[in-house]
């Protein structure tokens, strides 16, 4: 029972790090920076990448150039389907 309850208390300690991390990995910010700052400061750090993603959001530039790079993805999986093909 003790261990049923310091795994869950893990999990919650790291649900705030985990998430930052993955936030910011997915707009090409560092994993382990922001993983550590979520450890240390949970709050903090969730609002301030979370004010630093809207401000790239609100980028005209940055919104091409996701828009480029979502399609040239969808090119690359056409002509990979139709290599396959």
């Amino acid at each position: 029972m003790l261990i049923d309850l310091l795994l869950a208390a893990a999990a919650a300690v790291l649900m705030v790090p985990l998430l930052t991390g993955y936030a910011a990995y997915s707009y090409g910010r560092r994993f382990w920076l922001w993983f550590a700052l979520g450890l240390v400061l949970p709050v903090v750090s969730l609002a301030v990448l979370t004010v630093l993603l809207a401000l790239r959001r609100l980028d005209p530039g940055e919104r091409l150039l996701d828009d480029a790079r979502r399609i040239l993805a969808e090119e690359e999986a056409k002509a990979a389907r139709k290599v396959e093909l």
